[in-house]
């Protein structure tokens, strides 16, 4: 018997997978393909693009950092303190994902340690960023659900949140995945760490990163093509599609990007819904946060709109 029916069967998120077939010849020929049929819709960055991109997040890295020491220096922290103190910009949703297109705009998190306060990112440096000639359109969202300073740093449009950690410092390594982090931290901050944590956890849980992200692309652009790809519209948002794909993923774990879009639409179609899409077990982290979730909700008269979300996902 071929290797293959050999293995013994693997579990890739909550259930077994429906196949482990490895591609044939003529899938790869359908993926390769697909991936010409999205270039004309400007799904894919050149390299020049993506090159830009870095320089300017690694720019405002150095910004944030250089930040964070002023303020710990005005707070009168001892010199080896400020030395160490770090801070960190952390990307989220679709450019975290590696499934941005051209031209769009990068979420992004400023991570602070626990004496920078919420007062002084939507003070100090926000003037600090007015100061900066790269910097144009800037403007502050403070009582938004999320708050946010929006603005574009050399060409590139960037949201950008704010969430300070009960930490002495901020580590370069540093891991937004641990639920400890979350302890006692103010909702704010907790909601601005959102969408790192789903980020992050969905391509934990994804068995093969690359497969994922063009399985995404096609499907992000069938449904924008559509005109059903808002969150803000009441459909699917960028994080919504994305659980879908990797649900796809982990039922398919070894399909390539042709193979996994077919599957897509069969999964889908025959899904029993208002059951949730759960990429793994949700786990009780003892934090006392909401968890959204049709089924706890239909035990307490609620009709929820939205099935996907991080706390699906992990708390």
């Amino acid at each position: 018997l071929p290797c293959l029916y050999l293995q013994p069967r693997k579990h890739y998120g909550i259930t077994s997978s429906i196949s482990l077939a490895f591609p044939r010849e003529i899938d790869h020929i359908y993926t390769q393909k697909l991936t010409e049929a999205m270039k004309p819709f400007g799904v894919f960055e050149g390299e020049d693009e993506l090159n830009h991109r870095l320089a300017v997040l690694g720019k405002l890295n150095s910004f944030v950092k250089e930040w964070i020491a002023e303020i710990s220096e005005s707070k009168n922290l001892p010199t080896s303190a400020v030395v160490n103190v770090g801070g960190k910009i952390f990307t989220f949703g679709s450019y975290r994902l590696g499934v941005h297109t051209k031209g769009a705009d990068i979420d992004a998190l400023c991570v602070a340690p626990r004496h920078v306060e919420r007062t002084d990112f939507f003070s100090s440096f926000f003037e600090k960023l007015k100061r900066l000639d790269e910097i144009k359109d800037l403007r502050a969202v403070e009582d938004a659900f999320v708050p946010v300073i929006k603005f574009k740093f050399d060409g590139i449009e960037i949201d950008l949140l704010f969430a300070r950690l009960a930490l002495q410092s901020i580590p370069d390594n540093l891991d937004l995945r641990g639920d400890s982090l979350l302890r006692n931290l103010d909702i704010r901050c907790i909601r601005s760490l959102n969408g790192c944590r789903v980020t992050d956890e969905i391509l934990y849980l994804v068995p093969n990163k690359e497969n994922f992200r063009l399985t995404l692309r096609a499907i992000k652009l069938w449904a924008k093509r559509r005109g059903f790809f808002s969150h803000m519209l009441g459909f699917l948002g960028g994080v919504s599609w994305a659980m879908l794909v990797a649900r796809t993923c982990l039922l398919y774990p070894n399909a390539v990007a042709a193979t996994l879009v077919h599957k897509f639409f069969l999964v889908f179609s025959k899904w029993e819904w208002p059951n949730p899409v759960l990429l793994k077990q949700p786990e009780d982290s003892n934090l006392n946060l909401p968890v959204w979730d049709p089924r706890v909700a239909a035990l307490i008269g609620l009709l929820v709109i939205h099935t996907f979300s991080f706390y699906i996902l992990k708390l």
